[in-house]
């Protein structure tokens, strides 16, 4: 069973950036690219978790309106990686962040952002 792994959290100022990683670990390339859509969703305290970015197999990408224009989400096939650059961070964004790939979740990295 593929195992996903974030990595990158941590606490920033407001305006600052973080890079978030997510890894299919034990996951060999055509099982990586068989889980089909990837994202990044997130839960701040009290509320539900939400979707913050997805990434197609061949690219496409779709943003929450909150974070369009300052997340990007990417992917590394030969890495079997998803990554999310946060730019602009602003306290709203503070939350646990999850990747999910297929039916696999990661177990959170928490993003702090302070004012």
């Amino acid at each position: 069973q593929v195992r996903v792994v974030e990595s990158g959290g941590g606490s920033v100022q407001a305006g600052g950036s973080l890079r978030l990683s997510c890894v299919a670990s034990r996951a060999i390339l055509s099982t990586f690219i068989g889980l089909g859509d990837k994202g990044w969703y997130r839960q701040a305290p009290g509320k539900q978790r939400e979707l913050v970015a997805t990434i197609t197999n061949d690219g496409t990408t779709t943003y929450a309106h909150s974070v369009k224009g300052r997340f990007t989400i990417s992917k590394d096939n030969s890495r079997k990686t998803v990554y999310l650059q946060m730019n602009s961070l602003a306290p709203e964004d503070t939350a646990v962040y999850y990747c999910n790939m297929g039916h696999s979740w990661g177990q959170g990295t928490q993003v702090t952002v302070s004012s």
